[in-house]
């Protein structure tokens, strides 16, 4: 079982940037890919992005390409999300993801909550 504990998120204005960050513990990070998911109000969870175990590859929902950049640190077993650009609709619960036993996402953290204003 790995344990996910995201962090960086909070109130930004349209247009600014911001950071996100996920520690993992339980397990060496490089054993398994990753991922962003977000859920706003009233709406069914997203796929966000996602990153291979090495690093070298990487995936973004469409709305996310060109904005957001997701990179990890096996090292350290963090993966962050820059967020660039950010619109109000980016508004949401972001949660960190892994993928530990095959295809699908068995490990999520907490979330952290983004709030973008316009």
């Amino acid at each position: 079982q790995v344990q996910l504990v995201e962090s960086g998120g909070g109130l930004v204005q349209a247009g600014g940037s911001l950071r996100l960050s996920c520690a993992a513990s339980g397990r060496t990070s490089s054993n398994y890919h990753m991922g962003w998911f977000r859920q706003a109000p009233g709406k069914e969870r997203e796929f966000v992005a996602r990153i291979s175990r090495s690093g070298d590859s990487t995936y973004y929902a469409d709305s996310m390409k060109g904005r957001f950049t997701i990179t990890r640190d096996n090292a350290k077993n963090t993966v962050s999300l820059q967020m660039n650009s950010l619109k109000p609709d980016d508004t949401a619960v972001y949660y960190c993801a892994a993928s530990t036993r095959g295809p699908g996402y068995d490990s999520w953290g907490q979330g952290t909550q983004v709030t973008v204003s316009s």
